[in-house]
């Protein structure tokens, strides 16, 4: 086994973090090196949280704490980083709560939406992979029926995990399809159903309503789907992230969220926001391209990358 195989999924995901990690510590070294904890220093602690896009509300809530406990006493860095760790695990600990299929549907339907580029494809074959190698039997559906080159990649991910994909022509209705492959997955008894969808920007009315028409379509043939929708998120788009999941959440009732592309950004704090603003699930994130890099969520372990400490 290589190296790279060999890696726990901390060191992974430590890695992973890295961008974001050292912008937090490189901060908080710079302002607590030798230095009491005075109002100047809460101050420039709160800023550096807001920077490091853990969000106005959680840098707040942190240095309202911090003062509580530590106000006119020297902190070293080390502590901060451990305080970090803890109150940020705290915020996380209610959202992360692993995808758990319903065995008793047939299949579980999951919709999975998010804008372009945000790597909904990618997680869709990571997500068969993972359930298929747990013995599910698993479809995927290729809604994303305006780019061939997603058809194309869901196929290869389809060939490579031994799971069907049901796929159309360019430009066909992607609600026909959403339809046609609830009945076959219904008809060949499927424990799992995977609908992508075409990226489409949060401020495209038009794109939205289509949105709504697939969910529509798909509860003529199951009222109770989509059991899930997942809103794919970039890391990389930071603050945009917020806008996304409130246009998604009124378009369709995204019950959870994937947050990808953590290794390629030092906005990782985000998922921390996006946690205390919005409290919904945080399934799983991505910390590269293989399907070893998409794990369930696990807030101590996130909390401790993103401040930058051991497991």
């Amino acid at each position: 086994m290589s190296e790279e195989g060999k890696k726990s999924w901390f060191a992974r995901l430590k890695d992973g973090l890295k961008r974001s990690s050292s912008k937090l510590t490189t901060g908080i070294a710079d302002i607590f090196t030798k230095r009491r904890l005075d109002d100047d220093a809460l101050e420039e602690f709160e800023d550096l949280l807001i920077t490091s896009d853990l969000g106005v509300t959680t840098a707040a809530k942190l240095g309202a704490e911090l003062s509580r406990t530590r106000f006119d006493k020297e902190v070293e860095p080390a502590e901060i980083q451990e305080f970090i760790a803890s109150e940020v695990a705290k915020i996380l600990e209610p959202v992360a709560k692993p995808l758990v299929i319903d065995a008793c549907k047939k299949p579980h339907v999951i919709l999975v939406v998010g804008v372009n580029g945000s790597g909904k494809t990618t997680t869709i074959g990571k997500l068969a992979k993972t359930y298929r190698d747990q013995g599910l039997k698993v479809m995927m559906a290729a809604g994303d029926t305006f780019r061939a080159a997603a058809v194309e990649q869901l196929k290869v991910w389809g060939e490579r995990t031994g799971c069907p994909v049901i796929a159309r022509d360019t430009g066909a209705d992607a609600a026909g399809l959403a339809f046609d492959a609830i009945d076959q997955a219904q008809r060949e008894g499927y424990d799992l159903l995977l609908i992508d969808t075409a990226g489409r920007l949060q401020n495209k009315a038009h794109l939205m309503d289509e949105l709504k028409k697939i969910v529509r379509v798909i509860q003529k043939r199951d009222q109770a789907a989509p059991h899930d929708t997942l809103l794919v998120l970039d890391a990389t788009t930071g603050q945009n992230a917020h806008s996304q999941v409130e246009v998604f959440s009124e378009a369709t009732s995204v019950t959870g969220l994937i947050v990808t592309k953590l290794d390629g950004t030092a906005k990782g704090g985000v998922v921390v926001a996006l946690a205390e603003k919005f409290g919904k699930p945080v399934h799983a994130i991505g910390v590269g391209e293989s399907a070893e890099d998409l794990r369930p969520f696990d807030a101590k372990s996130f909390a401790r990358s993103l401040a930058g400490l051991e497991d």
